[in-house]
């Protein structure tokens, strides 16, 4: 059999995304995953009891939905078996005393809403999201764009002959500040500022990070437009859609197949890839890792004889993982009952937090390496969308904790004994899963009736299914200003190129950087019909 063209090494979304569309250009691609399941961050299992399907890591798809990604192959994985399942009532926030707001995918009632929970408060979400639609096509063009390109630079050109420098600079102020100077100005109630501040952590950012109010903007944008949909029968499916084509296209998958290094020829150009097994797999045209960079350059590259170029050095001495993740499933033998209000049942994404100073605290606290007090908790309800995922009646609920530290130093709330070490146990997981445990049963009045079974992942267990998720980290390092855009991975980055030629880096520690739109997998595969050199 020939060679592939292309070899990817990993498979998660960048890594799927870039194997469909190469195979939709005629390229012959190879992509190669160390476990026994491909996906990445993207798994279903019963982890809990027989019949329960849990998304394990990721599972909200709105990123994906609205991706170029998704306009270039949604129809193709549709018809090899991909659904969605939606919910009108996509995200909410639960604050301690009860008090609660839901954003829904109808203006007109959140205008209607926001208002009667503060005078006001339904006008400037209004003014806030209109502001942000004439924005939009730059904003996502910068967000989604190969940086350096000539695309971004006419992007930009038309920007300043469209606002006048001294607007585009205006813009850019605006779109850099934090998150809490930006609620704070612009909603009077804390349900509105608790609404949207946790969606920072989601971008692995706080809300005092900067750009993080433009995040909030982006993000409340897509989801009111799109929701907060999930795979129907569970994230494995759109894996299943993704094999499919990318086989049907000529494509292969190899699983348990662990790379060991990158084989780089006398010219100091990619050729292929040696397992750890020792057997040795050769590329046409080139070679594209979805890892970290310690994994590509520290392990995958070790064994080349070429000396590292000295900023790519300085650029993995400096780089930063951010905070830990922390995923909770429970297998319910009933729907819950929130005390607050009925329709918090039908919310896809929960938060539960006093509002944005408990935010700010939380993320603080966890990047202090304390254990969070009260942390925020986001709570996902697969079965008021998909009643498919738990046998009859039944209901799962699935929990993720965006700050929780890597490497632990103590507990905030002084109760939990914390290892010298500073590494996680089993004995503390289950101990800070408990005090999580009791947020919800504060909340939902048939808690202790109808759980059936806890299952709790630390961010030790996480790396350990991922190694990519350095410390539990699922965003691919700290997500900063300093270590994003044109400064992601490095400061020397130049889009996706490598400086070992015939060798590309996605994934989320690249631009467009993490989440599951599979951003930098279709920028690169993009480029193939002119050339991948053309890329760089």
């Amino acid at each position: 059999m020939a060679d592939p063209d292309y070899i990817i090494v990993g498979s998660g979304i960048n890594a799927l995304v870039a194997a469909a569309l190469l195979g939709k250009k005629g390229k012959r691609v190879l992509l190669l995953e160390r476990n026994d399941s491909i996906g990445g961050c993207l798994r279903t299992e019963e982890i809990t009891l027989p019949g329960f399907r849990h998304d394990v890591m990721a599972t909200t798809m709105v990123l994906f939905l609205t991706s170029p990604a998704f306009a270039a192959l949604g129809k193709e994985l549709e018809a090899r078996g991909l659904e969605f399942c939606h919910t009108s009532t996509p995200t909410g926030v639960l604050r301690s005393d009860g008090t609660h707001a839901i954003l829904s995918m109808d203006r007109a009632r959140n205008i209607a809403h926001f208002d009667g929970i503060s005078e006001g408060d339904g006008k400037a979400f209004d003014r806030e999201m209109g502001r942000f639609a004439g924005n939009a096509g730059f904003v996502f063009g910068l967000l989604g764009g190969n940086l350096w390109s000539t695309a971004t630079a006419r992007l930009l050109g038309r920007e300043v002959w469209k606002r006048g420098l001294k607007g585009l600079t205006a813009f850019f102020g605006e779109a850099l500040a934090p998150a809490r100077g930006y609620l704070e100005t612009t909603y009077r109630s804390e349900e509105l500022r608790g609404l949207f501040a946790p969606w920072a952590l989601h971008c692995g950012l706080g809300p005092e990070s900067a750009y993080s109010a433009e995040m909030t903007r982006v993000i409340g944008f897509a989801i009111e437009a799109a929701g907060c949909p999930i795979v129907k029968g569970g994230a494995d499916n759109l894996l299943a859609a993704f094999e499919r084509l990318i086989t049907d296209q000529g494509g292969s998958i190899m699983r348990n197949a662990d790379v060991s290094r990158i084989d780089v020829d006398r010219s100091g150009k990619a050729v292929g890839v040696t397992l750890a097994d020792g057997k040795q797999l050769r590329a046409a045209q080139g070679i594209i890792a979805s890892v970290t960079p310690h994994q590509l350059y520290e392990r995958l590259l070790s064994a080349s004889s070429a000396t590292l170029p000295q900023p790519v050095q300085e650029g993995l001495a400096s780089y930063r993982y951010g905070k830990g993740n922390m995923q909770i499933h429970y297998a319910l033998k009933a729907a819950p009952r929130w005390r607050a209000a009925e329709e918090l049942s039908k919310v896809a994404l929960l938060h539960l937090t006093p509002g944005l100073d408990g935010v700010s605290r939380s993320a603080n606290e966890a990047e202090r390496g304390l254990l969070p007090a009260e942390p925020t908790v986001c709570v996902g309800q697969p079965t008021s969308l998909d009643p498919s995922r738990a046998p009859d009646g039944a209901a799962i609920l699935w929990l993720q904790v965006p700050d929780t530290p890597r490497h632990i130093k103590g507990d905030a709330a002084n109760e939990l004994a914390c290892p010298a070490d500073g590494r996680w146990t089993e004995t503390l997981r289950e101990a800070f899963a408990d005090r999580i445990e009791a947020m919800l049963r504060a909340q939902i009045e048939n808690f202790d009736e109808i759980v059936l079974k806890r299952r709790a992942y630390a961010p030790t267990d996480l790396e350990a299914m991922n190694m990519n998720l350095v410390g539990g980290d699922p965003y691919g390092g700290f997500c900063g200003l300093d270590q994003f855009f044109l400064w992601r991975p490095f400061k020397s980055s130049v889009n996706h190129k490598t400086h070992v030629a015939g060798l590309y880096h996605i994934g989320a520690s690249t631009h467009p950087g993490p989440g599951l739109a599979g951003g930098s997998g279709f920028l690169l595969a993009s480029c193939a019909d002119k050339g991948m050199k053309a890329h760089g």
